[in-house]
């Protein structure tokens, strides 16, 4: 029996976030997120772990990927009503992570 796919939702903050980020990278962005999340985004690997504490935007879960893994998506799943909700899309640069624009602590 085929893999039950994930949708995805993104937050309505996401498009801020996005304008935040150089414009070459937003198509990279949408697409690694929707091949890494739309099956198994509950499963941990190397660069996708559940969070030891909540963000303040709710996210449960982080992933990361790109150059030097610069990219971070912060998102939460409902395994029920198979949905995975994008709450955040930030750069880490060095040892600080930007969401639209912001720096945020994690």
């Amino acid at each position: 029996m085929p893999q039950q796919r994930y949708r995805i939702i993104y937050d309505p903050e996401i498009i801020y976030q996005l304008n935040a980020i150089e414009r070459r990278y937003h198509s990279l962005i949408r697409i690694i997120v929707e091949t890494q999340l739309s099956y198994e985004p509950e499963h941990e690997t190397l660069n996708r772990k559940l969070m030891v504490r909540t963000t303040p935007f709710g996210a449960r879960w982080e992933f990361r990927f790109g150059d030097n893994n610069q990219f971070r998506v912060f998102y939460s799943f409902n395994p029920e009503k198979r949905l995975v909700h994008i709450l955040a899309i930030g750069v880490k640069h060095r040892e600080r992570l930007y969401i639209g624009g912001k720096e945020v602590r994690t």
